[in-house]
């Protein structure tokens, strides 16, 4: 099956630096196949069929610390995961000069569709929208700062999810088509 790890908390202000070519090692070494990583924020596509979903995190954890000495989560998503994430998406949303839309991917603990509702989004800025297990938020550029969004950093609910904007995951899901 093809997967990709999504890493939470790297190479973000100096802090948990990972360097991707050690982490593509790390990764092959713990029998993963056709490993490819994008961009320096912990994006990792990979293949393997000898472990069921729900342990590749933990043991890719697991590699990770024993790597770098660092505890960081790691959220796997299947390649059928991401194309129902990216059928939700609206094509016309980007990252640029005019918008700002990300993907909140979520830890299964909080993926639920009650998740938007605990947001501490501004009613009626922005387009907010729930995918199985991601929520979408779509803002102006103008509007970013009164969006509400900046309250969830820090929140218990900000920790059981890892952000990626959409033409990250856009890119992600391109890659992981690639392994086909």
């Amino acid at each position: 099956m093809i997967y990709t790890a999504l890493l939470r908390g790297i190479n973000v202000g100096g802090n948990n630096k990972v360097d991707m070519k050690t982490l593509k090692s790390a990764f092959e070494r713990a029998g993963m196949d056709k490993v490819k990583t994008y961009i320096n924020s912990g994006n990792i596509v990979f293949a393997n069929d000898g472990l069921a979903h729900a342990d590749l995190a933990a043991m890719l954890e697991k590699a990770i610390e024993d790597e770098f000495g660092l505890r960081i989560r790691v959220l796997i998503r299947s390649l059928d995961e991401m194309e129902a994430i990216a059928a939700v998406l609206p094509e016309k949303w980007s990252n640029d000069a005019e918008m700002k839309s990300d993907v909140l991917f979520l830890w299964d603990e909080v993926d639920e569709s009650s998740v938007p509702e605990q947001l501490p989004l501004t009613p009626g800025v922005g387009t907010l929208l729930f995918a199985p297990r991601a929520v979408l938020y779509s803002v102006s550029r103008a509007d970013a700062g009164r969006s509400g969004m900046t309250k969830l950093v820090g929140s218990k609910l900000y920790a059981h999810m890892t952000a990626r904007n959409v033409n990250t995951t856009r890119q992600i899901l391109k890659l992981m088509r690639e392994l086909l």
